[in-house]
């Protein structure tokens, strides 16, 4: 009784290390540029166009930060997450001490890279860990963190332009919370041994795995590469498409921190689904709800379709990338960390695209809904991949009774 009350304690613990390592690496680290670009438009210190390309640069540092985790597999868990978490509050005040837009390409680029440590490197040792504490159930508080980062952001950037606070202070106060963030959680992220127990993970390999699952790795890594796409433009650009909706209104302020807290909720409620449910047709569903969530802003273009939106994109968003973690572990067992890299990385190249579609389709239509209605399209698309990577398996096993 008291083992268990112990490893209790300690999964409650690790699962929070993790969801405060999100809300700082994600919720802070990637998702602070949204509500304050329209802060950095008000200053003029860049537009739109320019809005894009850092938004891009992040996109691509978190491709190249996933695709170092997928192939590089030398790299100690705990201390990489330790290094990413400095690394993001340094490269988040540094976007407020340094005005050069060359500069904050760079620091936009290397603050992917960061997050994209965190994430894959948090995720797979906290979900490690809760197995090990036989409390895997407790993975969903993780996913909770970027939710609460992006409501901690959104609503203090609701506040600092209420204050009259220019975009630079903004980014200086967010890089000094990560700083708070990261020193609460510094002592839980040790004991890198414990993950290193078992088969070598370069036991692993192509040669051994048998071609189904192979064919279903890939199959997964492009489906998950369509959220990836299919969220980024509304996520980059709502306070932005909401402020030219709505010209005046105070509403615009609160889609995001909305948005954020149906993250966090979608989250919690994630934990509640049982495991032995199939993640691919709950990984179908969530795509489903996003593609409404995504279109709905563009045909109800007030604060009504905003806040459906935001709450249509935002409860599905981590519970997507909780479902899509436990299929990688599914597949890959102990040696799922590469395929979580690769899967994340796949995700990273449809961040990469979307910023740069919207940007020029709105140039050459004035509307956000071309950029929309395509990402709607892509969501839907992975919807119908695993509903029959679903249906596939399970004729399968059929036959097989």
């Amino acid at each position: 009784m008291n083992t268990q009350k112990t490893n209790r304690k300690a999964a409650w613990r690790i699962a929070l290390a993790g969801l405060i390592a999100l809300s700082a690496a994600m919720g802070i680290g990637r998702f602070a540029f949204t509500p304050l670009l329209p802060m950095m438009l008000h200053d003029q210190v860049i537009d739109l166009n320019g809005g894009g390309w850092l938004a891009t640069s992040n996109y691509l540092g978190y491709f190249i930060g996933a695709m170092l985790c997928a192939f590089w597999r030398g790299l100690p868990p705990t201390r990489t997450i330790r290094v990413g978490l400095i690394a993001t509050a340094l490269l988040t005040l540094g976007m407020g001490l340094l005005h050069t837009q060359g500069i904050w390409l760079l620091l936009r680029l290397l603050s992917g890279i960061a997050s994209a440590l965190v994430f894959v490197y948090s995720s797979g040792w906290c979900l490690q860990r809760l197995t090990q504490l036989q409390l895997p159930a407790l993975g969903g508080i993780i996913y909770c963190g970027p939710g609460i980062g992006i409501v901690l952001t959104g609503l203090s950037s609701s506040g600092m332009v209420a204050a009259g606070w220019h975009a630079a202070s903004g980014w200086m106060a967010f890089g000094l919370l990560t700083a708070l963030l990261t020193l609460a959680v510094w002592k839980t992220f040790s004991g890198d041994a414990d993950l290193r127990t078992g088969t070598p993970a370069a036991a692993n390999t192509d040669e051994t795995e048998p071609a189904a699952i192979k064919r279903e790795v890939r199959w997964q890594v492009l489906a998950y590469g369509l959220a990836g796409f299919g969220y980024i433009i509304t996520a980059t650009f709502l306070p932005v498409i909401a402020r030219q909706a709505l010209p005046g209104s105070f509403w615009p302020d609160f889609f995001w921190p909305l948005f954020g807290l149906c993250v966090a909720l979608g989250a919690l409620f994630a934990t509640r689904i049982p495991i032995h449910v199939d993640q691919r047709l709950l990984l179908a569903t969530s795509y489903v709800m996003q593609a409404i969530g995504v279109i709905i802003s563009a045909v109800l273009p007030n604060e009504t379709g905003f806040a459906l939106g935001s709450i249509l994109l935002g409860l599905p968003f981590t519970a997507i990338t909780l479902f899509a973690m436990r299929e990688a572990r599914r597949l890959r067992s102990r040696h799922a960390a590469g395929l979580m890299g690769l899967m994340t990385a796949s995700y990273g190249i449809g961040q990469i695209a979307g910023p740069p579609l919207a940007t020029r389709l709105v140039h050459a239509s004035g509307s956000f809904t071309p950029s929309l209605s395509i990402a709607a399209a892509a969501l839907l698309t992975g919807a119908v991949l695993y509903c029959w990577l679903a249906l596939r398996a399970r004729t399968k096993n059929l036959a097989t009774a």
